[in-house]
């Protein structure tokens, strides 16, 4: 799937059931659904990869010191470009 095609794929009510969990996370965020995206996030905690998306949705929701600790927790910096360059990113990471 491409970029392109992921985004045109928001405008259906549920995501693409061949979409792998953390691109549902983000699919769901992107649509607005912070809470589906929080809980796909949480459900494999300590793996770096759901820890990144889950620090990236606390900064959504404007808790910098929690989304800092799961930075940290993913081994990752924190994002210094705007939320929806981290959503663009994090998305375009996991379509690879």
């Amino acid at each position: 799937m491409t970029f392109d095609e992921f985004k045109a794929s928001m405008t259906s009510s549920t995501p693409p059931a061949t979409l792998p969990p953390l691109l549902k996370a983000l699919w769901h965020d992107g649509n607005g659904d912070w809470e589906a995206a929080h809980q796909i996030a949480q459900s494999k905690e300590g793996n770096p990869s759901y820890d990144r998306i889950h620090a990236y949705l606390h900064r959504v929701e404007g808790d910098e010191w929690n989304a800092g600790y799961w930075y940290r927790r993913a081994g990752s910096k924190v994002f210094a470009g705007s939320l929806q360059e981290e959503w663009t990113a994090l998305v375009q990471q996991h379509l690879q």
